[in-house]
Formats: C-alpha cells, structure tokens, sequence
C-alpha cells in the first residue's frame, strides 16, 4: 500500500512539474509570441497557409469560427469513412483485411474519432489495416485533440478581451496546436517508447508456434507512434484491442507511468496557460487546484474499493485484499487503478485493465468521473472548458446568494451565458440518461448484455457515458458491435461533443464584447481555497442530481448485494 501511495504522489508531482513549462510555452504560441521552434514551424505553417487560401491575420467571430469547426470535423469524418470501407484496396495492409464492415460500424468509427471519443467497437489488429491506422485514425488524433485545444483558446480569449467581435482564427489556432504542440511532444513520447519496446514498423503479421506446439498470429504495426497521440491527445483508442495492457502498446512500468503522465499533461498546462492569458495566474492555480482535489477524492475511492476487493473471494480461498481479477499483473492494484482512474478523468479512454471486473464501487468512481462531464482535467482543451461552464454556474450561484450580478474576471455573467452554460451541462446528461434507459427497456439494447442484473445495467450506462462524455473506453461485458448500439452511440458521440462546443463558442462571442471592470468590495475571489471547495461541491452536486438515482440502480446495489453474498 505504501508503495502505490508513493507512485500516486509521484504522479500527481510529475505532472505538476511538467505541466508548468508546458503551459508557459503554450500561452506563448497563442499569443503569437515568439518561440524557440519558430524557425522550424513557421515556414510550414505559411506554405500550409498560402495552400489552402487562409489568410492567418484575420480574425472571425463565434458564428465564423463555429462554423469553420463544423466543415473541418464533417469533411474529417467523411474522409474517414471512405478510407476504412475502401481500405482493402489501399496500401498498407500486409493481413489483407477487407473493408470495414457493417457500414454502421465504419460510421460509428468516424465519428467516434472525430469527436475525440476513440470508443472502438472493433479489434484494431483484426479490423483497420496499417494504411487506415495512419492516415484516418492517427491523423483523426491529432486533429480532434487540436480541436480541443482551439475551442479552449478562443474561450481564453473571450474571457480575457475586452469589447471585442472575434476569438482568432480557427485555422491558425488548429495549425499551430498541431505544429507547436502535439507534433513535438508525440515525436519525443514515441521515441521514448520504441526505446522502450514498443512496436514502430510496416512489417507483415508473423505466425509463431507457441510452446505446446499451436500456432499463433503476432500482429505488428506502427503502434507506438498511435500510442503517443492517442496519449497526449486523451484520444484512447488502440492500436490492438488489448489497448494499453498489450505490451506492444504499453511494454514497461516506466511506459505505463509515462502514459499516465501524457494523458494528464496537456489538459493541467491549459489551465496554467489560461492563468498566463489572464494576467492571473492564481487564476489557472485555483481551477487546477480543483482539478487535483477532484481526482485525489476519485481515485482514493477506486483504490480503496480494489484494495478491499470481493469478500465473497475469501470464501473460495482468495485473498479479498489482494484479488488481481481485472488488474494488469505487470502494475499490479496501484499502477490498475490508478490508469483507470486518469483515463476516466481526463476522457481519454485508454484502459490498462478491464473495468467491468473492477469491483462494484471500484467501477462506479470511474463512471462518475464520465458522468461529471470532462471536468476533472478532461480531454484536451475539452476538459478546461468543460470545467468553466461550471465555473460560471458556480458564479451565478455566488450572485443569487449575495444578491448581485455574477461576474468572471471582470466581465458581467448575464442570462445569455447563463442558459448556454446550462444548455452545454444538461444536454450530454439528459442524452446518457435517455439513451440508457432506451437501451436497457428494448430487446436491441439488452441482448447484448453479458452479465445479469445490476452489474449488465452498469454496462449499459458505462457505454452511454463513455460515448456522450468522449471517453472512450469500455466498462467490458457488452457486445456493442449492432446496429443499434452503433448509431445510438454515434449519436451520443455527436451530441456529447458540439452541444458543449457551440455553447460554449457562443459563450466566448458573447463574454468577448463585454467592458471588463475593476473589482470591488462585493466581487467574490476566485482565486482562493473558499472557492475551489465550492467549485468542486457544486460539481459534484450537480452530477449527484444528475446521475446518482440511476448509479445507484446499477453498482450501488450490486455492492450491497455483494455484502450480502449474492452472485449472479
């Protein structure tokens, strides 16, 4: 215990410590300061410029940049598409697969990564051939994670201008996230990792004769430059369907701590480059401040749950403290759940354990985590604004109490921002929650259940969560490969991911023209300890309003009936 104690601590400390250089360089590379990769970059980002007819110094509003967001992510989707159903006549493809098939599930892949989600219903060494690996879902990495990011910094800028009509550029915002950020942090961490032993090549399958004399098909590819971005961008989906417990994917403690480390980066440097952005960088401390007290409850909740583990164990001869059902054996309890408790924080949906074994309780934090909305650092970009439309809400909440009119920096919280805000936190909450109850009252829905009672509702809700949340991993136990459970979830992706967008652009225009004034004797601090504890209560207020009822229909009850003995 003391050992994992010490790996949680030093988790948090490491990304911390990284987190602060990276969120000064990145206030730098959106302000159009100069940095010390200009000279290589920025000869790229003009001829990319000149190509496709952008004129980098002119800014849009909110309605132009929304609406530049929504071509990009529609025609990403499209190409996509069509890559992975023609893939079998494209290059690349050493296992000879033929394209994806049912069209569903090519549709449901498409926008599962052009959302950010990466949920996979699908084995990625059996199903995506290497060609549609690169240019379809490792391109999709690295530009819904820039996505992310761009909506995060036009936010910035609506907060922190004054009397304004625009928030940038979206084409300049997505290039420079790409060039600046992502491209170079993803080519040191893949280095890193094939010097690790992780996988990078084009070679063909290899068939091997195992030990008691079978054969086996040892699937190869460029894994560890998908690893990577799917790291740093909280994308999560895998290479190979054993995601990040596949030791191609993920070969050593050190990879798994790194990984772990690489999920939470870029989402703690935002919110360090906001504070800088703010001139208010005890801005930025208070909203990770809140960030790390969130996930130290979470995680303390998932470790605690495993580490009792299943009493009714003993009984078979198990020890219950140290019961590894579900846990990667190279990590063991701590390094388990700790990754399952980062990946569902940050909506990242890499998995180096199987949920679905997890404990009732051990389950339920990480599902809470998705359900809270990307708030507890969320995906990149996703999870700082995700966390400032509570922000408001909890603005708003000071004002009714005081009596006064909200305000953020400076800048009056008006009804506009109010009901996007609110619009942006209710509608992924209401889509999970119908879309469960959907899924768990028809016969399409609940045939692909593996597990009765209320550990098979858990997996439906697990699913519904991960999809409108934009995690992407999977609770296990459900064969979600249908029709129906591809569209619904399709559906849940989309709506998970521009409902809380546009909101929150049409936020950023709004807050943009607004005067900013100086405080005064009634404006409440929002920098101190007294508001990130009521932050963080109303977080977690609202997502017990939100979902508690039915969690409690699903690992609530299967804990206590665990106490009580009862297996199904």
């Amino acid at each position: 215990m003391m050992t994992d104690i010490v790996l949680f601590g030093l988790f948090i400390a490491v990304v911390l410590l990284l987190a602060w250089p990276l969120g000064k360089y990145m206030a730098k590379v959106f302000t159009m300061e100069k940095t010390f990769l200009d000279p290589v970059f920025q000869p790229l980002e003009r001829l990319l410029y000149r190509l496709a007819g952008i004129n980098p110094e002119q800014e849009m509003n909110w309605r132009q940049y929304a609406g530049a967001l929504l071509i990009f992510n529609l025609l990403g989707a499209i190409l996509v598409f069509l890559i992975e159903v023609l893939q079998g006549s494209l290059f690349w493809n050493p296992a000879d697969l033929s394209g994806v098939t049912p069209w569903h599930l090519a549709f449901n892949t498409a926008v599962s990564f052009m959302t950010n989600t990466n949920w996979q219903s699908y084995g990625g060494e059996s199903t995506m051939s290497y060609f549609t690996q690169m240019t379809a879902l490792t391109v999709q990495n690295f530009v819904s994670a820039a996505v992310g990011v761009a909506v995060a910094m036009a936010l910035i800028r609506g907060l922190t201008r004054k009397t304004v009509s625009t928030i940038g550029n979206f084409w300049v915002d997505l290039v420079r996230s790409i060039f600046r950020v992502l491209l170079p942090l993803s080519i040191v961490f893949t280095l890193i990792l094939v010097q690790q032993g992780a996988i990078q090549n084009l070679s063909s399958y290899l068939t091997l004769q195992t030990l008691d004399g079978a054969e086996q098909t040892l699937a190869m590819g460029p894994a560890a430059s998908q690893e990577a971005i799917k790291m740093l961008g909280t994308n999560g989906g895998g290479f190979f369907n054993a995601n990040s417990a596949h030791p191609f994917e993920n070969p050593t403690p050190l990879t798994n701590f790194l990984q772990m480390v690489s999920i939470f980066l870029i989402p703690a440097a935002l919110v360090l480059t906001f504070g800088r952005m703010a001139h208010g960088r005890r801005q930025g401390y208070a909203v990770l401040a809140t960030m790390v007290l969130l996930f130290c409850l979470m995680l303390a909740g998932t470790y605690f749950s495993e580490l009792y583990g299943n009493p009714n164990l003993a009984g078979l001869g198990v020890d219950a403290p140290t019961a590894m059902e579900g846990k990667e054996v190279r990590f063991g309890i701590g390094g388990s759940t700790l990754f399952a408790t980062v990946t569902t924080a940050a909506s990242c949906g890499a998995v180096n354990a199987m949920h679905d074994s997890f404990t009732p309780l051990g389950g339920f934090f990480p599902l809470l985590q998705i359900k809270l909305g990307e708030v507890i650092f969320g995906g990149v970009g996703a999870g700082f604004y995700g966390i400032m439309l509570f922000i408001i809400l909890s603005m708003f909440i000071v004002g009714l109490m005081v009596g006064r009119t909200p305000e953020y920096l400076g800048k009056k919280i008006e009804a506009r921002e109010i009901k996007m805000a609110t619009l942006a936190v209710l509608l992924p909450s209401v889509t999970m929650l119908t879309s469960s109850a959907i899924a768990a009252v028809t016969e399409a829905g609940t045939s692909s259940i593996l597990n009765p009672g209320p550990h098979g509702l858990s997996e439906i809700m697990y699913a519904f969560a991960s999809a409108v949340g934009n995690n992407g991993s999977a609770f296990g136990g459900l064969s979600a490969n249908t029709f129906f459970y591809n569209l619904m979830l399709a559906m849940g992706m989309l709506i998970g991911r521009f409902a809380v967008i546009l909101p929150v652009l049409a936020i950023a225009g709004g807050m943009a023209e607004k005067k900013i004034s100086p405080p005064g004797p009634g404006t409440f601090p929002t920098t101190g300890w007294l508001f990130v504890v009521l932050l963080s209560a109303i977080i977690l207020i609202v997502g017990a309003l939100t979902c508690l009822p039915i969690l409690t229909l699903g690992p609530i009850v299967e804990y206590l009936l665990m106490l009580q003995g009862t297996t199904f």
